[in-house]
């Protein structure tokens, strides 16, 4: 190929720029913003619920109600950045336990399992949104976004099984009352049994956690994983 062909081939791809992602406008970003904020705000509310009525108290049993209010308001209006699948998975299934299990069958909220999943979830969501709001400003501390890839390999986990364990203690109080249950024969000509629907529900962990799971592992190590091996060079 001559000088000159090789300077017009070169030409024509300095022609082309790359494209870059556009990100949100100003006044999306500024929306963006205030709403991560407040709901980094929301779950802080929980957080700091949880330690007054403990210190008040003396005990982590019966935590639960005085937190129940906020919780349901943040749980409502929080949607995160994720996969339909997933993030259609996590929110259903939080809405699902705080409403139709642990708030419709008091006699679990007394249970270990529910602090379990509510600090899990308190501790998880505080990161993620301190995440998007950081990031939405391009001023993202690295110890926020370790934390944000790391901290899930144990929260994940531990919010699962309080969620799978409450749900387990309320199966005999639902067995029991009939709750949400609905008997033939009715005019309905319809039946619906809640305690093998919750069986159903625990069932269901087990094809779409592993995915959410492993989707976060996939995330750390495109993040996280140059700094890693940075530092092993190191």
């Amino acid at each position: 190929m001559s000088a000159a062909a090789q300077g017009t081939s070169k030409a024509a791809h300095g022609d082309v720029a790359p494209k870059k992602k556009k990100g949100p406008g100003a006044l999306a970003t500024a929306y963006l913003v205030i709403y991560n904020v407040v709901m980094t705000a929301g779950w802080l509310v929980i957080a700091v619920g949880l330690v007054r009525a403990y210190l008040a108290r003396g005990s982590y049993h019966g935590l639960y109600y005085s937190i129940e209010k906020p919780l349901n308001l943040v749980l409502i209006s929080g949607i995160v950045p994720s996969s339909v699948v997933l993030t259609g998975f996590q929110v259903m299934s939080r809405v699902f336990l705080t409403w139709a299990v642990t708030h419709s069958v008091r006699e679990v909220q007394s249970e270990d399992s529910v602090l379990l999943f509510v600090t899990a979830w308190t501790v998880t969501e505080i990161i993620r949104y301190s995440f998007y709001t950081f990031s939405l400003l391009n001023h993202l501390p690295y110890l926020i976004k370790w934390a944000r890839y790391t901290f899930f390999i144990v929260l994940y986990p531990m919010g699962v099984s309080g969620e799978l364990l409450t749900i387990y203690a309320a199966l005999p109080y639902v067995q029991k009352t009939g709750l949400y249950s609905v008997t033939l024969p009715n005019k309905y000509n319809f039946s619906f049994d809640y305690y093998s629907f919750l069986i159903l529900v625990m069932i269901s962990y087990i094809p779409l956690f592993p995915q959410l799971y492993f989707h976060m592992m996939r995330q750390r190590k495109k993040v996280l994983g140059h700094t890693d091996d940075y530092s092993k060079v190191e």
